[in-house]
């Protein structure tokens, strides 16, 4: 899933995308309004995570700005900002939701979690297919009940074909959700991503298969039991 994050404060920038990354999100970070709205117009996100008080606008703004791009893209506010009136205005003008700093990231991560699902962006929490399981709240996959040892990356790769099975996604799509705008993935990137994955799977005996579809892209299927 892909966030866009916007916080002029670097530390704290930098805690939340490195946390979030970790839990498995693509990240696209700004420190400035017009920087984050430019990079909307590249490549559309999941959801957004803002603070209000940015150098070159107002974050509210920014959020109007961004829902013309995204009329449904869930946000969730993060600011210093604590007064009643402030948080009243924040979410009657069409945020998600509002935290007020200092915060805890494991709290700022449930309620991401809970705008993308309230939204409709992500409606389960585990995918199955044949003997493979995948938590997308603590990113563990399992076969036969059996963790499944992946990479942030491979982990993200699997959740995304877990969530369309038997359908085919194209590269450029799974480049767009797995790569970051600063981290953008190239087509032997991907390859080896899946390859990687492919080598996990079967060694873990699982009943479930990567497919290439040469020049569109992948899907995940199910085999046939022996």
């Amino acid at each position: 899933m892909r966030i866009l994050l916007v916080e002029d404060h670097q530390a704290i920038r930098e805690m939340i995308a490195d946390h979030l990354r970790e839990r498995g999100f693509a990240i696209d970070a700004f420190d400035r309004g017009e920087r984050a709205l430019a990079g909307a117009r590249i490549a559309p996100v999941d959801a957004v995570v803002l603070d209000l008080g940015l150098p070159d606008m107002d974050g509210m703004q920014l959020l109007s700005a961004l829902r013309a791009l995204q009329p449904q893209v869930p946000a969730v506010i993060v600011t210093a900002r604590d007064g009643m009136e402030e948080r009243l205005l924040g979410l009657n003008s069409g945020a998600d939701d509002y935290i007020v700093k200092p915060f805890n990231l494991l709290e700022l991560e449930a309620r991401l979690r809970a705008v993308l699902r309230r939204v409709g962006t992500r409606r389960e929490t585990r995918y199955t297919l044949g003997e493979i399981t995948f938590d997308t709240v603590s990113r563990e996959a399992t076969v036969l009940g059996k963790p499944l040892d992946l990479t942030r990356r491979e982990a993200a790769l699997l959740e995304e074909l877990l969530r369309v099975p038997g359908q085919v996604i194209t590269k450029d799509r799974l480049e767009d959700r797995l790569y970051a705008l600063e981290d953008a993935g190239s087509t032997n990137a991907l390859e080896a991503a899946v390859s990687r994955l492919r080598r996990k799977l079967a060694g873990a005996h699982a009943t479930v298969s990567i497919e290439t579809k040469w020049g569109i892209g992948y899907r995940l299927v199910e085999s046939p039991v022996p």
